[in-house]
């Protein structure tokens, strides 16, 4: 007689690894679980929790019959709610460049009633929106939103690389098929080339200190990265507490992801394209996560509305509520801008 084999028992109310999980990673299952971990202000493993829907709706305006791109599909959260505003007749096209997730996220969505003829997929970094529109024989949409943010479902999963609360490979990679890992481009970069990236790419006060540390050894995990970063900041600043420590890591880690998926020049791409991209009076969301990504769409929309390709654009930037950051305090970084196509 064959015995199956026993699931591993759920490690108390806050089980601590991804994978232990299962609770959170079986949504349909245990979804008064769910339901309690996302009263609670987190984010259920394997999820992600769209940020400022309702404002990304209030500035798009979807309406019926309108052609829609989500640049970044993700967890397929703001394509939610975007694609019954377009019906009838209307069309969302959802591009994103993580293979295994976007699967995921189109069968989601197709289970939830969009077929082909309103939601249309590709494998893709925004950079290559014109030739997707143009493969769909669009000269242009009437909306776009590019939430640049990473997916909760990437950053939890040690497997991935994005994340030091969990030791894994350090990988970093949107797509694991395509570039090097972070931990060959640590081996790579000259020391003068990488203090260059940690202070363009996430403003770190450290660099060179953090860059002397990591240079003395082979870094092949996420763990390995985290402890070299700590120990270079508290051993050079005996004041320098566990804040300070943990802030530098996040930095380190951003610079490196930045760099790993040539997030910079993607973005440039987007932002030049934009105008050709959408039909006048088209609008444009753009959601952002840190200084280095704000700086660049501000200054795009900015000369865009001063050449009149853009008619209107925030006069500031759009944060997300106080109610919204308690309910998931990683929107709390989140800073949206929208633009209008001119005539």
């Amino acid at each position: 007689m064959t015995v199956g084999k026993r699931r591993p028992r759920y490690p108390g109310k806050n089980p601590r690894r991804f994978h232990e999980k299962y609770k959170e990673l079986n949504a349909d299952r245990y979804a008064s679980d769910v339901q309690k971990i996302l009263e609670s202000g987190k984010t259920p493993a394997g999820t992600h929790r769209a940020i400022m829907v309702e404002e990304v709706l209030r500035v798009l305006a979807p309406g019926p019959g309108e052609m829609a791109v989500d640049c970044t599909l993700g967890f397929g959260g703001h394509a939610r709610a975007i694609l019954p505003r377009l019906l009838p007749g209307g069309r969302l096209i959802g591009l994103d460049v993580d293979p295994l997730e976007l699967p995921r996220t189109t069968d989601r969505l197709r289970a939830a009633g969009f077929g082909a003829e309103v939601f249309v997929v590709h494998q893709s970094n925004f950079a290559g929106l014109p030739k997707i529109l143009a493969n769909e024989q669009l000269a242009g949409v009437e909306m776009i939103l590019a939430d640049l943010g990473v997916s909760s479902m990437q950053l939890d999963n040690p497997a991935r690389g994005f994340t030091y609360k969990d030791e894994g490979p350090l990988d970093m990679r949107m797509n694991p098929s395509r570039g090097q890992p972070a931990s060959q481009l640590l081996a790579n970069l000259s020391a003068e080339k990488l203090a260059r990236l940690l202070e363009e790419n996430a403003d770190e006060p450290d660099a060179q200190l953090i860059v002397g540390a990591l240079k003395q050894q082979p870094i092949a995990t996420t763990a390995d990265l985290a402890r070299c970063v700590n120990a270079a900041v508290t051993g050079a600043d005996p004041r320098a507490g566990k804040g300070d420590a943990d802030a530098a890591i996040r930095r380190t880690f951003q610079a490196l992801r930045i760099e790993v998926n040539d997030e910079f020049s993607a973005l440039d791409a987007l932002l030049r394209h934009l105008p050709m991209c959408l039909n006048p009076g088209g609008r444009v969301v753009i959601l952002t996560f840190h200084s280095g990504e704000d700086r660049r769409v501000k200054k795009a929309f900015d000369a865009g509305q001063r050449n009149g390709t853009y008619s209107a654009i925030a006069d500031a930037v759009v944060r997300p509520s106080a109610a919204e950051v308690r309910a998931n305090p990683r929107a709390a970084t989140a800073k949206l801008r929208w633009a209008v196509r001119g005539d």
